[in-house]
């Protein structure tokens, strides 16, 4: 299953790099798919590339994916244990915010990356990633407080670039930040008891006694 889920992550990654849905592509020198573990518990969806992810093809390698590490750091991961990706896959010029039709050519990317991965909790970084799932949400308001909805946990934090900024974010986020290990445990919890229980065997291949009991819904 792993190897079919890289597979299939690989597949999307060589369309992201050939990607010319949008303006995007013009003027970039790589596409940033994503990149983590397959099987990751945890993904991770930031903004958009920036200057150093460009020349690199991969998400998160500038100042901001240094802190992103030390992050995952505090709470014993390394990236190479999370899924990283972006609502857009391709630089923005001049590192400007993503328009609404960039994101609309990348979301179905990641969302096939999402359904791959099929991940506990979905951590979002900055806003373009949290109005994903929380529409009129204010980060300022929201950052750590988990949403629970389909068995899976989404997760607003402030995006690092934002703490490097305003340093006075980070007891936030570190707080936010160690929190996410018990968002995967509770997220468990909610899968473990949603399978369904398995009938008890009859104690004898003997036909039952009688037309079964039709129940009631109330």
């Amino acid at each position: 299953m792993t190897e079919d889920r890289a597979a299939i992550l690989a597949t999307i990654a060589a369309e992201v790099r050939a990607c010319k849905a949008c303006r995007l592509h013009e003027g970039t020198t790589n596409g940033v798919p994503g990149a983590g573990d397959p099987n990751a518990e945890i993904m991770f969806i930031g903004e958009g590339p920036g200057f150093h992810e460009d020349k690199k093809g991969l998400p998160f390698v500038g100042r901001s994916g240094d802190y992103l590490e030390k992050m995952l750091r505090l709470i014993g991961l390394k990236r190479e244990q999370v899924f990283i990706a972006n609502v857009v896959k391709h630089r923005p010029p001049d590192n400007r915010d993503p328009l609404p039709d960039e994101m609309a050519a990348c979301k179905p990317y990641l969302d096939r990356q999402i359904e791959v991965i099929n991940p506990l909790v979905i951590v979002t970084l900055g806003r373009f990633s949290m109005s994903r799932y929380f529409p009129n949400g204010k980060i300022t308001q929201i950052h750590g407080k988990p949403k629970y909805e389909e068995g899976r946990a989404y997760f607003p934090l402030f995006h690092p670039a934002a703490v490097l900024r305003n340093p006075t974010l980070e007891p936030q986020m570190e707080a936010d930040f160690k929190r996410i290990l018990e968002v995967v445990d509770e997220v468990k919890k909610l899968r473990g008891k949603a399978q369904p229980t398995a009938s008890k065997p009859p104690e004898s291949n003997e036909p039952p006694a009688g037309p079964p009991k039709q129940l009631t819904l109330f």
